[in-house]
């Protein structure tokens, strides 16, 4: 018990309130929610006055993110993994352009590729050291289609699609290509580039486009077009790497959008998703093994 200003009695309820977290500094306005005294520096606008800053946070907490039907999370920033994937190019092309073995080293030679299997995926992370319209168109698609399909799925999603299309590419050349000893063969031959992976965002796009009920029509001439400027005379261009790509593509797409199907709850969508990529891996794994059975001896290194 203290003397006020009148020589009588004042309790500890005449005192001024402080802020809790700053006990220094005077606060006559309280939270709306727990009622505590909160200073300038602590307080929140609130739909009614304000909130202190440890109630901001706990709502923060017990909120539910929004997500997508597929469940990536709505308003989740940036397309990090795009962007990712991006400068992960763009910096192995600038090394390309600096080494002289990387691209011979890193790119898909079926004949190589069992006994390096790594080159199933560097090989998508490749372009052209000395055609940058290579790289630029295969970014540029990798630009529009990317940031679309993150939100969509969520970056974890995104990311295994466009790996496993990547993955999905390679296989596809090395089941497409005929083992052969001609040095300028496909089979001895190397391929390279992040088309294979961006055909696989491609079929996404309209598999999930369809799960939405969104048209698709323009989406389907692009990758009509585009297929067909594989078979171009003269192009060199590796379409069995693109239609390897389209079709995994779309198999990791069903994968992600078969879950959601028949009202399965989240708790159940994300078990069923990845048991879905791995069943994808799985495939594209014995597909390989199976044409490693079938090619003559003395035409894998």
């Amino acid at each position: 018990m203290t003397l006020g200003p009148t020589g009588g009695a004042a309790s500890d309820q005449d005192a001024a309130p402080v802020c809790p977290r700053h006990p220094g500094t005077v606060a006559y306005v309280r939270c709306q929610r727990c009622e505590r005294p909160v200073c300038p520096a602590c307080q929140r606008p609130a739909a009614v006055g304000v909130q202190c800053v440890d109630c901001v946070r706990e709502q923060g907490r017990t909120v539910r993110t929004a997500r997508t039907v597929f469940g990536g999370r709505v308003g989740s920033g940036p397309p990090v993994v795009t962007l990712t994937i991006i400068g992960v190019c763009v910096a192995v092309f600038l090394f390309q352009r600096t080494s002289a073995t990387a691209t011979g080293d890193l790119s898909f030679v079926p004949q190589d590729a069992v006994i390096e299997p790594y080159r199933f995926l560097t090989s998508a992370f490749l372009h052209s050291p000395s055609l940058v319209l290579h790289i630029l168109m295969n970014m540029y698609a990798l630009w529009i289609l990317g940031p679309y399909l993150e939100q969509l799925l969520g970056r974890v999603r995104f990311g295994a699609l466009y790996l496993l299309s990547a993955l999905g590419g390679s296989v596809g050349y090395f089941l497409l290509a005929m083992p052969s000893f001609e040095p300028d063969s496909a089979w001895q031959s190397g391929a390279l580039g992040a088309s294979g992976a961006v055909f696989g965002l491609f079929s996404a796009a309209v598999v999930l486009n369809r799960r939405l009920g969104r048209d698709n029509g323009g989406l389907v001439g692009v990758i009509v077009v585009n297929l067909a400027f594989g078979f171009w005379p003269g192009l060199h261009i590796a379409w069995q790497a693109h239609l390897g790509g389209l079709v995994t593509g779309a198999l990791v797409s069903l994968a992600l959008a078969a879950p959601v199907s028949g009202g399965t709850s989240a708790t159940r969508r994300s078990p069923l998703q990845v048991a879905g990529l791995l069943g994808v891996l799985v495939l594209l794994v014995a597909a390989t093994l199976v044409k490693v059975m079938t090619v003559p001896a003395g035409l894998l290194a």
